[in-house]
Order: C-alpha cells, then sequence, then structure tokens
C-alpha cells in the first residue's frame, strides 16, 4: 500500500527512507528515480504505507532465518520476505526489523498487469471492499494490497 508524499524544503531520500521507515533503495525503485538524483520541494513522490494496523513488528534475533520466524508466526516464508521487500536468500541480521501480519486479513502484492477486477477476484470480494479498504490503490508491480477475512 501507497501514499502520495509532497516533499517539504530540506528533504532528501535518506531523511524521507528514515520517515516512511524504509530503505532509501526501496524509494528509488517505487519512484523510478536514479541514483543520486535529488528531489525538489513541491515534487510528489510515493512512499509505503506501513500502518500498524495490518502489520505487528518482529526484531530479528541472531540465529533467526525467515523461514523460523514464518514458522512462528504460521505465515508463508515467500509472503514474509515479499512484505518486507526481501527475497529468500536475502540476509537478515541481528536487530533488523520485520513486518509481520496480522492475522484476521489476506494480504496480496500486486504484480505488473494487475487490475481492480482482477484483484478483487483474487480476495472474492467486491470491487468497492476492496477500494474502501485500501485507501490507496495505484496497482504498482509489489504493491501491498490488504482485505479483511
Amino acid at each position: 500500500m501507497y501514499n502520495k508524499y509532497l516533499v517539504k524544503e530540506g528533504e532528501n531520500i535518506k531523511t524521507l527512507a528514515s520517515k516512511f521507515n524504509v530503505s532509501p533503495e526501496e524509494l528509488i525503485r517505487i519512484n523510478n528515480l536514479y541514483y543520486g538524483e535529488g528531489l525538489r520541494a513541491g515534487q510528489e513522490i510515493i512512499v509505503p504505507k506501513n500502518e500498524e494496523k495490518y502489520f505487528n513488528t518482529y526484531v530479528i534475533e541472531s540465529g533467526d532465518s525467515l523461514y523460523k520466524i514464518a514458522e512462528k508466526y504460521n505465515i508463508n516464508p515467500t509472503l514474509l520476505a515479499a512484505l518486507n521487500g526481501l527475497e529468500m536468500e536475502d540476509y537478515i541480521y541481528p536487530g533488523q526489523e520485520l513486518l509481520i501480519p496480522k492475522s484476521g486479513y489476506s494480504y496480496y502484492i500486486t504484480a505488473e498487469g494487475d487490475t481492480i477486477d482482477t484483484v478483487s477476484n483474487v480476495f472474492k470480494i467486491s470491487k468497492l471492499d476492496l477500494l474502501n479498504q485500501n485507501e490507496t490503490i495505484y496497482l504498482l508491480k509489489d504493491q501491498i494490497l490488504v482485505a479483511k477475512r
């Protein structure tokens, strides 16, 4: 899930990444920016919407793996990785925080070519319900959409 954000004077990729709890690389990727490209005040960018109501957080401990964490919370490890912008083979480290999906919700990560119709069919809900449960839908690749079960 994403929100639009209007860049303020003095903000840059690094400060916004920190503000929205995302890596600078992720902000660059979802906004189709070039490395080293500066932001200007008044520029509209897309930022991840990491609302706590859909997720809990988990701080990685020594010896953890995505598989162990997924098993602990009874979730699919591939979903856990995708929700956190990771690949299954990515290194995770102690102290790193992961978003853990809360029970009672279904999660879908969009792919290229998705439409409101296709996503509402995946969730088996109406288009109106999908729109109401996800304040902003851009249907960008890798957007996280949520539906209450």
